[in-house]
């Protein structure tokens, strides 16, 4: 790992930041979201979304770290549901049909209300599963050495070791999977947009693929931030008893989660010594949830990033793409899967219109 190729001494860092998801990636910058899928007849759709007004809370040094992770958590949610939405309606196979339950919630509550409840759902979901297996099971699973280790700080370490552990297992092995890996070239090609714009080049192809798909202000790197920092914390607390252990974690979670925030912050803005070794752990770790994109990853890339730039062009739009940001109407051939032809395309007439 060269980290003089990571942390660019002539790099202007920008706040500029995204997720990938399922074939594309959400760009976040200073008013909009974008949402650029590659299609399985190689269009991109693109959907730009403004951003609302941010709350006095998301200015607080550590408690806004707490309310921009849990919107993240929401956000990126139901981005990976857009996602997927999207794929399976261009994959030209048979319409959707709810189950039972989704049925019955939009019966319940109308449509719109039924996805938040599913959204929400799956979220809470999420949360449980996190703590279940990252938080609660490490330290019950210690607690059997705590009849032969007597020094309540090693135990509390061994606990944070074994977390570390267990999530870097985890993320090992589901990176095997082919559509994670997927996820994890456009997690690169992210990186590699990001350096590029950072580093004032020409946003193509070409020169992102110089750059490394490594970056210090990654969500990545965020989450190991948080394992690090819940393993020297709890090593502070004693060994009490189990129930009273996972308390105090879960207990300690927001804290945890605004101090992490607020070092990856310091992280991203500058090179020296003291923030490398900081960002050391969380750039190992992106080793394997990054991986080289292609040419069409790349430019999904680039056009996510060059939609959240503009700022003459519509902050709410849903339809297709190129690299250069020129926006297309979604017509019925391309809803069905056939990809566009030059004469369907309209490039300057809907750049100023919002669908």
């Amino acid at each position: 790992m060269d980290l003089k190729k990571i942390f660019i001494k002539s790099a202007c860092p920008t706040k500029i930041g995204g997720q990938a998801i399922l074939e594309g990636i959400m760009m976040k910058g200073a008013d909009r979201t974008a949402i650029v899928i590659r299609k399985p007849n190689g269009d991109m759709h693109i959907k730009i979304t403004p951003l609302p007004a941010m709350s006095k809370w998301k200015k607080i040094p550590v408690i806004r770290g707490v309310f921009i992770f849990i919107d993240a958590l929401v956000t990126g949610t139901k981005t990976i549901l857009y996602s997927a939405e999207v794929l399976e309606n261009s994959s030209g196979g048979e319409a959707y049909e709810p189950d039972k339950l989704t049925l019955w919630l939009e019966k319940k509550f109308g449509e719109k209300a039924a996805l938040s409840v599913m959204l929400y759902f799956s979220v809470a979901i999420a949360i449980i599963f996190t703590i279940g297996v990252f938080i609660i099971m490490p330290t019950w699973g210690v607690n059997v050495f705590s009849l032969l280790i007597k020094n309540e700080v090693a135990l509390n370490l061994f606990e944070g070791a074994l977390r570390i552990l267990m999530f870097v297992g985890y993320v090992a092995l589901i990176s095997r999977m082919k559509d994670i890996r997927t996820v994890f070239q456009f997690h690169g090609a992210e990186h590699n947009c990001i350096h590029c714009y950072e580093n004032g080049l020409p946003l193509t192809p070409e020169n992102c693929s110089r750059f490394e798909t490594l970056h210090p202000r990654c969500g990545t790197s965020f989450l190991m931030f948080v394992m690090v920092i819940s393993l020297l914390l709890f090593s502070l607390l004693g060994w009490p008893n189990l129930l009273w252990r996972i308390a105090s974690r879960l207990l300690l979670i927001p804290l945890i989660a605004g101090l992490s925030y607020e070092l990856l912050r310091l992280a991203g803005k500058g090179d020296s010594a003291f923030i490398k070794i900081l960002s050391l752990p969380g750039l190992w770790l992106q080793k394997l949830t990054t991986l080289r994109p292609d040419e069409k990853q790349l430019e999904v890339a680039i056009a996510a990033v060059k939609a959240v730039l503009e700022t003459e062009g519509p902050r709410e739009f849903i339809g297709l793409t190129d690299m250069e940001g020129n926006l297309y109407p979604e017509t019925e051939a391309a809803l069905s899967g056939k990809k566009m032809t030059d004469t369907e395309k309209v490039p300057e007439g809907l750049r100023d219109q919002a669908l």
